[in-house]
């Protein structure tokens, strides 16, 4: 059993960041608060019952409840505040830090003195000096006497079996020495694996930019080599694996439909417009991001040139879509690449069939079977379990005629023997 702890802890922002911590800190003897303004979901959480579709809280929320409210009066009452908000971007792109300022303010509102309150919200460098701070000066704290503010940028991997908020390594940055010490003792104290103290707050809310902004770019770069190996009629999944036999110096990243989620096709952005202001220009992000951006439109661009290999266009054709959610076996639809697609071809006035076996609200068919009975053809758009494990044969049984892979996770050639057309992403 876990030590039981003194201090109360509340999360501020219950969703794919906020609730596991939080059953964490309940797991590790802390008393712990949930706060969050949705009461669906807040009445989900206090029935025990996890409105996220993800192991380690279906697990462990009714073994380590916490308290769950929308009541904001739960902050004085606790001595570490820690706050989970999204940090979105518009629809042009632009960082849209409210979620962060609103939350700030509501902390500062009713924190109590002497109390540690953490942002682990990705923000861009200077966030914590320029919006944080200020919010809390304002409100009568002195940082570093009557408040302790540190930034421990969050890090989580919805479906990962290995890797989730119990052992994943973090960073923490702070204003001041003292600060530093009680948010990095905080850590050690729920997390198996090391806690990397950093020189400064703006460092710690650098890191977590540069760790997204990296795979972001190199998922941009195997995405061009995608299309330029389709050119080349060379299988870019086999030449990625080929290179992979290198020991050292290269990662495999592989190309797809296109990058969802609520941090890599996000957090570049933060950086981009933070420079900007400070009269820099990130070319080499700011292209990364157009490349990944329109890989929706390339996948559907694969589906019109099959079908045209056909005799027929888009117009009227019934395309089943397989996957919504942004990435394999979890329910969240966050800038997933499957919105996209599923809106280009709406111009095309193709019939649609969707099913996404996480995200029944979003599925047009009720099941698989369904969706292979009223389509012609499919892209995959999603690599969920149930997807791979289709038996190539049901999608002859079916008649599907072309197969677009945005995943590369199925066998182009035991699809091709059955004289199904087969296109992934670069192959």
């Amino acid at each position: 059993m876990s030590q039981k702890n003194t201090q109360t802890v509340c999360i501020v922002g219950l969703g794919y960041v906020g609730l596991p911590l939080a059953i964490r800190c309940s797991e590790k003897g802390y008393k712990t608060f949930g706060f969050d303004n949705n009461q669906k979901k807040i009445k989900s959480i206090q029935a025990n019952k996890s409105p996220i579709k993800e192991a380690y809280i279906e697990k462990n929320l009714s073994r380590y409840p916490i308290s769950a409210t929308t009541n904001e009066k739960v902050i004085a009452t606790s001595n570490i505040i820690i706050i989970c908000v999204p940090t979105p971007v518009d629809k042009n792109f632009y960082p849209d830090l409210s979620p962060v300022i609103s939350a700030t303010k509501l902390v500062a509102k009713n924190v109590q003195k002497g109390s540690l309150v953490i942002l682990e919200s990705t923000v861009n460098p200077g966030v914590s000096e320029e919006i944080i701070a200020p919010i809390f000066q304002k409100a009568g704290f002195e940082i570093g006497k009557d408040v302790f503010i540190a930034h421990c940028p969050e890090r989580i991997n919805p479906g990962d079996s290995k890797w989730n908020v119990t052992n994943i390594p973090r960073v923490v940055g702070a204003f001041t020495a003292a600060g530093l010490e009680k948010a990095v003792a905080f850590y050690k104290s729920i997390i198996d694996g090391n806690i990397r103290p950093m020189k400064s707050i703006r460092e710690a809310e650098a890191v977590k930019i540069v760790e997204n902004s990296f795979r972001d770019i190199n998922i941009a770069f195997v995405n061009e080599l995608a299309k330029s190996f389709d050119k080349l009629e060379i299988d870019v999944k086999d030449v990625i694996l080929g290179a992979a036999t290198k020991p050292f110096a290269f990662m495999p990243h592989f190309p797809s439909c296109g990058v969802g989620g609520h941090c890599i096709p996000v957090d570049p952005y933060y950086l981009i417009e933070k420079a900007k202001r400070s009269g820099f220009n990130h070319k080499f992000l700011r292209t990364a991001r157009e490349i990944n951006n329109s890989m929706p439109i390339y996948t559907v661009e694969l589906l019109k040139n099959a079908l045209n290999k056909i005799g027929k266009s888009l117009k009227g054709t019934s395309v089943g879509i397989l996957g919504v959610a942004y990435k394999a076996n979890v329910d969240d639809v966050r800038e997933s690449p499957a919105v996209s697609i599923i809106e280009e071809i709406k111009k095309s006035e193709a019939q649609l069939n969707i099913f996404d076996p996480y995200i029944p609200s979003q599925s047009t068919v009720k099941t698989l079977e369904e969706l292979l009975t009223k389509s012609e053809v499919l892209i995959l758009a999603t690599d969920h379990n149930e997807f791979k494990n289709i038996d190539p044969k049901d999608f002859q049984k079916h008649d599907i005629k072309i197969i677009i892979d945005g995943k590369n996770c199925l066998n182009k050639e035991v699809l091709e023997k059955l004289d199904i057309i087969y296109k992934g992403i670069g192959r």
